[in-house]
């Protein structure tokens, strides 16, 4: 018996809705990367982006568990000597919402050329409207 490998040709590719109102932000992240993966799919294979597209709404409505939003920071580092920057989770979900949820789901995907390419295929907005409506994407109820 053969095992099935996809081709990058035969792909068929969704388009996902996921509202993230009250939902925790590591749970909807690791969802969203698997999707984004292709791992909810039986044409599965790990050395092609076999994923579909997907949408994250209302990232301004996204939860931390704990006392993650005030003991958790977002590091990132200038260039310059002495340029370790920091950020409180908090107040980086008060400016950028979008990049809280893209950051997370980032860590989650692999770290190479396919990751990336799968991290094109994620798009995050603050509120409630979105761009792709002319791609028709379905609402998709993460748990």
């Amino acid at each position: 018996m053969k095992s099935y490998m996809a081709k990058p040709e035969s792909i068929e590719r969704k388009w996902y809705v996921v509202d993230a109102t009250g939902m925790v932000l590591g749970r909807l992240a690791s969802q969203v990367a698997s999707i984004l993966k292709g791992k909810n799919k039986p044409t599965y294979t790990p050395n092609v982006d076999t994923g579909d597209f997907v949408i994250v709404i209302n990232c301004d409505k996204i939860v931390l568990t704990g006392k993650k939003a005030e003991k958790k920071f977002y590091r990132y580092y200038t260039g310059y000597i002495g340029g370790l920057k920091e950020i409180r989770y908090d107040k980086l979900l008060e400016k950028k919402p979008e990049f809280v949820v893209y950051r997370a789901v980032k860590g989650m995907l692999p770290s190479n050329s396919i990751g990336r390419k799968m991290l094109t295929k994620l798009y995050t907005y603050a509120g409630a409207e979105h761009k792709q409506q002319a791609q028709k994407p379905e609402l998709l109820k993460l748990i």
